[in-house]
């Protein structure tokens, strides 16, 4: 991977640089941009036992890279500063406890209702590239949205961006936690956030609370291996039978740590068209998406996130869903028309959910 060289600037060039930087940041459409060093030595020791304690499943990804995660100028050498962002993605949309308090009805993590956002911030970032190669000649920098072992919400708190909450995600005070994060990793030594940031959690344990699955297992220690969001998207295999029933009718993640999060009092909804509900999917019942064919699963979620789960997958969270709601003829029609589905994975959840429903499978 090539080096970034430093180019050679004044600190008050720089600096007036930085403004300039900040003000087209938000012109791009992100909230609040920040500048950190590539210094993540605090941060490390915790992402080494983490991985030591098998919390990260079967996400092979998380361990393939050694120190580059936790080590940014391994990952890019010569990068100096990383400017962090952050942009909002809560929309317009069916309130969310409504959903979850509906159980005929499918939950979809609010970040997954829209368009991709990897692609919409790495467009944006990239713009915001250009904007500083065209102030710097000699500017080089790298653009990343979870393409990349970066330990995306240590750098955010470094630049100023907020804390880390007891869930893992990042807080800001006047935002809360509904926001999503990117990075550029740049050779420009620009001035890098001197204070400290404050934790503002304190005694809070609601999201420890609120967690279906009990998979905040200490505050700040996550076990992907009993998370909503891992077992719905990450996971490939079939669904552990102590975790079906915790979730409910949630088929694509999970945000309940952040819904009963005090500070999500002061969250914004985005303004990116993007992020707004596609095909009802903030308002939509099981059964509707167990119909989807293949090719509809396909169109539908051309340009979104869920799309890569796969088909099988998909089914298999809606499977489950369907054995957690109230029994009725309409649910249980529903999964018989993918009894004899050709994938066992699929199978044997829709066998699961029929049973749930006192129903014995024809197999």
């Amino acid at each position: 991977m090539d080096s970034l060289s430093p180019p050679s600037l004044t600190e008050q060039q720089l600096h007036t640089l930085w403004l300039n930087i900040q003000q087209h940041a938000q012109q791009l459409g992100f909230e609040q941009c920040g500048v950190s060093d590539v210094d993540l030595s605090q941060a490390e020791p915790h992402l080494l036992r983490w991985l030591e304690n098998q919390y990260h499943g079967e996400m092979d990804y998380m361990s393939r890279h050694g120190t580059k995660r936790s080590r940014p100028a391994e990952l890019v050498a010569g990068t100096l500063r990383i400017i962090s962002v952050r942009m909002n993605y809560l929309p317009e949309a069916t309130p969310p406890i409504e959903v979850l308090n509906d159980p005929d009805r499918a939950y979809v993590s609010r970040y997954a209702l829209g368009r991709d956002y990897h692609k919409i911030m790495r467009k944006r970032l990239a713009q915001l590239a250009d904007f500083i190669r065209d102030s710097v000649a000699t500017f080089e920098g790298r653009a990343f949205v979870d393409s990349a072992p970066v330990l995306e919400k240590a750098i955010a708190e470094k630049a100023g961006l907020g804390w880390i909450g007891k869930h893992s995600n990042l807080i800001n005070r006047d935002a809360g936690s509904w926001f999503f994060l990117g990075e550029l990793f740049t050779n420009l030594p620009l001035p890098v956030n001197v204070e400290a940031t404050q934790f503002h959690c304190g005694r809070c344990t609601a999201c420890i609370t609120a967690c279906p699955t009990q998979a905040i297992v200490a505050p700040f220690e996550i076990d992907a291996r009993r998370c909503i969001s891992y077992l719905t998207i990450e996971y490939q295999g079939s669904i552990p039978l102590e975790f079906r029933p915790l979730l409910g009718n949630r088929i694509y993640g999970c945000d309940d740590c952040q819904l009963f999060c005090p500070w999500n009092r002061f969250a914004k909804t985005t303004a990116e068209a993007d992020f707004r509900p596609r095909h009802q999917l903030d308002n939509i019942t099981l059964c509707d998406l167990f119909q989807w064919t293949e090719a509809q699963f396909m169109q539908n979620f051309e340009g979104s996130p869920i799309r890569r789960i796969g088909y099988v997958n998909w089914l298999r969270n809606i499977a489950v869903g369907l054995g957690n709601a109230p029994t009725s003829e309409h649910i249980i029609n529903a999964l018989h028309t993918r009894e004899q589905h050709p994938s066992e994975l699929l199978r044997e959840h829709v066998h699961w959910a029929l049973a749930r429903h006192g129903i014995r499978s024809s197999e």
